[in-house]
This record gives structure tokens, sequence and C-alpha cells, in this order.
């Protein structure tokens, strides 16, 4: 299988991937999340959607934002690892309180 993308998606994502899409990406994710508490959803099912979801943003600030994509292993593996930590802890909470 070629992995390899041709020029005219390269061109594609290059032109559609940068920090307005972000953003833009991060607003319809907020405002998702903001409407799935303003009509009620709860659950397991829920929270781990919202969880995802936070999770996602925090990979586009950490990559994207806070310009973290082309730095050494070790730092990624430092703030990937946080928020691994920090959303694992919150699943297993939500879980054990359930």
């Amino acid at each position: 299988m070629n992995t390899h993308m041709t020029n005219t998606q390269q061109s594609w994502i290059s032109r559609h991937y940068n920090v307005h899409t972000i953003w833009l990406t991060m607003m319809v994710l907020t405002l998702t999340t903001y409407a799935m508490a303003k009509f009620g959803f709860s659950g397991i099912i829920a929270m781990l959607f919202l969880l995802a979801t936070a999770a996602l943003k925090g990979v586009l600030i950490i990559r994207d934002f806070m310009e973290l994509r082309g730095v050494s292993l070790l730092w990624r593996v430092i703030m990937y690892g946080w928020l691994s930590v920090v959303c694992t802890a919150i699943a297993i909470t939500y879980i054990i309180s359930v």
C-alpha cells in the first residue's frame, strides 16, 4: 500500500490546514459540547464524547498553537503524556463515581 501523498493531496491539505481552520474546528467542538449540556445529554456515552472532544482540542492546542509539532520526542512525550494522564484520570473518576 502506498502511504505517500500525491502533490494534489499535499497542496489541498496545506491550503486547508492552517490556524484559522484549526480555530474554527475548535469553536465547532466547543459549541457541540455546549449544545450537549444545554439539551441535557448525560451518561457514560456523553462523557466519553465530551472527553474525546476535550482531548482532540488538547492535541490541536499542543501541536498547532503551542507549535510543538516539530520538537524533540521528549517534549512530545511530556505534553501528550500529560494530556493522556489527565483524560484517563477524568474517565476513571467518572466511571468509579457512577
